[in-house]
């Protein structure tokens, strides 16, 4: 498999959703750390902080291997259970400064499994390895504007159309399905698109895919942020978007898998956890006030088709 054209396409991601994060904030910078894994690979973790925009902004490369996969890969899929492997992807998560301006994630990957001294790599040979790409992005508002949430799903729908009708919907239901808080019975945000172990389209087309999915995260986002950055906020609304980052949190550590795989793969625990906000506050049963602007984000926190409403 070309691991490495994948690669340099990751590593130049990296390097232009970097630099367009820079450009929005004008006041913050990127600090790189790269590091290496003792079990093998490493990566290129930039973390932009205390921006005038962006208050933490962390955009993450890594290209790890491993005989083993983690039990967080192998959960769904036993019959990897025992392979080496090869894992390659950009994870990032930004959280804004003004709670008008939605945190976002996305996440581009590519997985190989092999079997230890497997040689033949033949059509339906079991021990030939086993490729997948996945990733998507999602959006999570704290005061939603629907003329955001429209936008975020026109981008990610045009996205997908070119590989068929039927791709947008069902990575947007994976999406809703995945990103859902079990215990609060609600979604962490307003959805995008998830995806995972795709290969059934051939290398090319689903190499091309995850390349598209990978291009249309700033041109989803940006416009939001141009929108709401400059809008006026207080106490309240502040204390209302830190108050419900703990959700963020929440998720992160109870149901995430890519925060599972790369604690059980003995990645780099600084760049991992960077997913979580910097400043976060928990509320007892916090209830807000019917009819105010908080109350309004239950509306949101439930799978709608929002380009149908």
């Amino acid at each position: 498999m070309p691991i490495e054209r994948v690669k340099e396409y990751l590593l130049g991601l990296q390097d232009d959703i970097c630099s367009s994060l820079e450009a929005q904030d004008q006041g913050g910078r990127f600090k790189e750390d790269r590091w290496q894994r003792e079990s093998g690979g490493g990566g290129r973790t930039r973390v932009l902080e205390q921006g005038d925009v962006f208050e933490q902004a962390g955009v993450n490369f890594s290209h790890v291997f491993g005989d083993r996969l983690p039990p967080s890969a192998t959960a769904a899929r036993p019959e990897l259970e025992g392979r080496d492997f090869q894992a390659l992807g950009i994870s990032l998560v930004i959280h804004p400064r003004n709670p008008y301006i939605p945190t976002s994630h996305a996440n581009v990957r590519f997985f190989i499994a092999s079997k230890p001294g497997a040689r033949k790599v033949e059509n339906g040979d079991e021990d030939a390895p086993v490729w997948w790409f996945g990733g998507g992005y999602d959006l999570t508002p704290y005061y939603p504007n629907m003329e955001d949430v429209i936008h975020w799903h026109e981008q990610a729908k045009g996205v997908c159309q070119p590989y068929g009708d039927e791709v947008y919907p069902r990575y947007k239901q994976w999406c809703d399905d995945y990103f859902y808080l079990k215990h609060r019975n609600e979604t962490r945000g307003v959805g995008g698109l998830f995806f995972d172990d795709l290969n059934e389209w051939g290398f090319e087309r689903c190499f091309n895919f995850m390349q598209d999915i990978g291009n249309s995260y700033l041109p989803a986002y940006l416009p939001i942020v141009e929108r709401r950055k400059h809008m006026d906020y207080g106490e309240r609304e502040r204390a209302f978007q830190l108050y419900r980052r703990g959700r963020y949190v929440e998720f992160n550590l109870v149901y995430d898998r890519g925060t599972l795989f790369g604690l059980q793969s003995g990645g780099r625990t600084e760049s991992i956890l960077m997913s979580l906000p910097p400043v976060v506050n928990w509320r007892y049963n916090y209830q807000p006030v019917a009819g105010s602007a908080e109350a309004e984000l239950d509306y949101y926190l439930k799978p709608r088709d929002w380009l149908e409403l």
